[in-house]
C-alpha cells in the first residue's frame, strides 16, 4: 500500500466514489476539494493504484486539531486501515492542546480503544438539522 500526505496527485472524482461507496454519496468533488485543501493534515491510502482509504485533520497549530471524514472502502474494511489512518493523523497532530474526532453513530467504540473518550460538552449545527437527527449525530432537544 502506497500513503500519500499531499493532495496534488488526488482525483477528487475518485475521492467522491471512495465516499459514495460508503453512502456519504452528496457530496461533490470540488466540494471535497474545498475540504482537504483547508486541512492541515491529509492521508491517502492506495492499494495498487486505487484509493482504498483516506482522511483528514482541520487543525490550528496549537490549540485544536479536529480528525474527520476517515473513509474505508468496504471491501479494505476490516484489516486496520481505519486504524492506522486515525492513528497517522492522530500522530500528525500531536502537540496540540486537544485532538477532537467526529465518529459515526455506532463507531465510538472503535475509536475509544484508539484513546478518543466521549466528549461531555460538544454541540453541533448541521446544514440539515434532521438528517443529523435523523441518523443519530445530535438528540433532538
Amino acid at each position: 500500500m502506497i500513503w500519500i500526505f499531499d493532495q496534488e496527485s488526488i482525483s477528487w472524482d475518485e475521492l467522491t466514489d471512495l465516499y459514495a461507496s460508503t453512502l456519504l454519496n452528496d457530496v461533490k468533488p470540488d466540494d471535497w476539494k474545498t475540504a482537504f485543501s483547508n486541512s492541515m493534515f491529509k492521508c491517502f491510502v492506495y492499494d495498487n493504484g486505487k484509493l482504498i482509504g483516506a482522511g483528514r485533520a482541520l487543525a490550528d497549530g496549537y490549540d485544536c486539531s479536529y480528525i474527520c471524514s476517515i473513509v474505508v472502502h468496504p471491501d479494505y474494511q476490516g484489516r486496520g486501515i481505519g486504524k492506522a489512518i486515525t492513528n497517522k493523523l492522530t500522530e500528525l497532530s500531536a502537540g496540540h492542546r486537544k485532538i477532537i474526532l467526529f465518529a459515526s453513530p455506532g463507531k465510538g467504540g472503535f475509536y475509544r480503544k484508539l484513546g478518543f473518550l466521549p466528549m461531555l460538552t460538544a454541540m453541533a449545527i448541521f446544514r440539515n438539522q434532521e438528517r443529523a437527527i435523523k441518523v443519530g449525530f445530535v438528540e433532538a432537544s
